[in-house]
C-alpha cells in the first residue's frame, strides 16, 4: 500500500474545516496533516508541512482563494482542490480557479445531501498520485478564429467527453474552432449549477455559440452544446433532424451526465458521420462508448498522457482500442477540423 495522501485543509469556517477533515479522515489512504483559516496561515502551513494536496475555500479574509491560488501556482505549484459554494458566483470563481491551475473542484454540501463533498476523497487521492507539473506557463492571449478561410464544414457531429482538467482542455480545443464549426456535443463532469456558468464562459472565449444543452435543441452548424450537470444525461437522437435529448436515468460509471451515455447515442445516431474525442479525466467513463463509436465507423481521438491533468479516461479508452489517434491537447482542435471538413468533391 502506498503512503497516504497528505492533505492541508484551508477554510475560514472552523465548522467547514472540521467537516472536510472528517470526510477525508474516513479513508485510511488520506491523512489530514493540518488546517488553516486563511491564506496567511495556509502559507506557513505549506512551508512547514509540505502537503501533497491542499483543499482551498474561495471566499476567505485577508486574501481570497483565487489570489492565494495564483500565488501557489506561481511560487510553489502543487495540486489544489477548490471547495466552493454551489451558487452562480461560486461557480464563476471556481471556473476561474480551474483556469489558473486548480486540480479540480467540489461543491460545499447542501442541507440533507446524502454524500457531503461528493467524490472529494477520490479527487484528493488522484491529485496526490498525479505526476503533472503544476507550474503553468504564461499563456498567450487567445486568438479567436471568427472564421477559417479554407474551412467548409461537412456533415459530421463531434462528441467530446472530459472530467478532471476538462475546463482548461475544453477551452484549448474549442478556441481552435471557427464560428462555422461542426455541431458539437460535450459531457464534462461538473457539479450542478456550474455547467451554466461554464457554457457562458466558453461562449465568451470561443468563436462558436456555446450553450447549455436543452431538451429538443436542434444540432446546428456553429453551435456547441454542453450537458447540464446533475440530474439528467445528454444524448442525441432523431436521424432526420438531430437534436439533444436530456434523459432521466441512474448514474452511469458513477456519473450523471455520463460520457458513455452520450457516446453510445452518437454511435447509434451518426455512425461514421461522427468524431469522438476523450480528454483528461479520472476513471473510465467514456471509454466503452468511444469504442462503440469506433466500431460504428466514427473517427476517434484521445488526449495523450503528457498533456492530461489525469490520464485516466483516455488511458482506458486507448487500452480498449477505442482511440484511433492519441494527440497532445494543442493538436486536438485542429485534427477535429480536418476530420469534419467537407471534401472538395462534396460533403462528408
Amino acid at each position: 500500500m502506498s503512503a497516504p495522501a497528505r492533505v492541508l485543509v484551508v477554510d475560514d469556517s472552523p465548522t467547514m474545516r472540521g467537516l472536510i477533515s472528517a470526510v477525508l479522515s474516513s479513508d485510511p489512504e488520506v491523512d489530514v496533516i493540518g488546517q488553516a483559516g486563511d491564506a496567511l496561515e495556509a502559507r506557513e502551513a505549506i512551508k512547514r508541512l509540505n502537503p501533497d494536496v491542499v483543499t482551498l475555500d474561495i471566499e476567505m479574509p485577508n486574501m481570497n482563494g483565487l489570489e492565494f491560488l495564483e500565488k501557489i501556482m506561481r511560487l510553489r505549484p502543487m495540486p489544489v482542490i477548490m471547495v466552493s459554494t454551489m451558487t452562480h458566483r461560486g461557480a464563476e470563481a471556481t471556473l476561474a480557479a480551474l483556469e489558473i491551475g486548480a486540480f479540480d473542484c467540489v461543491g460545499k454540501p447542501q442541507p440533507g445531501e446524502p454524500r457531503p463533498f461528493g467524490d472529494l476523497i477520490e479527487k484528493v487521492k488522484a491529485a496526490a498520485r498525479t505526476q503533472r507539473n503544476f507550474a503553468k506557463p504564461a499563456m498567450p492571449a487567445a486568438v479567436i478564429p471568427t472564421a477559417v478561410a479554407d474551412f467548409r464544414v461537412g456533415r459530421k457531429i463531434v462528441a467530446i467527453g472530459s472530467s478532471t482538467g476538462g475546463v482548461e482542455a475544453l477551452i484549448a480545443v474549442l478556441q481552435k474552432f471557427p464560428a462555422n464549426c461542426p455541431p458539437t456535443v460535450i459531457t464534462q463532469h461538473m457539479p450542478p449549477t456550474f455547467t451554466k456558468s461554464f457554457s457562458e464562459r466558453l461562449n465568451r472565449l470561443c468563436a462558436p455559440v456555446v450553450e447549455e444543452a436543452t431538451d429538443g435543441a436542434r444540432l446546428e452548424i456553429g453551435k456547441v452544446y454542453l450537458a447540464p450537470g446533475g440530474e439528467r444525461h445528454l444524448q442525441v437522437s432523431n436521424a432526420s433532424a438531430p437534436c439533444c435529448r436530456l434523459v432521466e436515468r441512474a448514474p452511469v460509471n458513477g456519473h450523471r451526465p455520463s460520457v458513455d451515455v452520450l457516446f453510445d447515442s452518437v454511435a447509434e445516431l451518426a455512425g461514421r458521420n461522427a468524431v469522438g474525442v476523450i480528454l483528461t479525466g479520472m476513471g473510465r467513463d467514456g471509454a466503452a462508448g468511444l469504442l462503440k463509436m469506433r466500431h460504428a465507423g466514427a473517427r476517434t481521438l484521445g488526449q495523450n498522457e503528457k498533456t492530461c491533468v489525469v490520464y485516466g479516461m483516455p488511458r482506458v479508452a486507448y487500452e480498449l482500442g477505442a482511440v484511433e489517434q492519441q494527440l497532445p491537447l494543442t493538436a486536438i482542435g485542429e485534427e477535429i477540423l480536418k476530420m469534419t471538413a467537407a471534401r472538395k468533391e462534396g460533403t462528408e
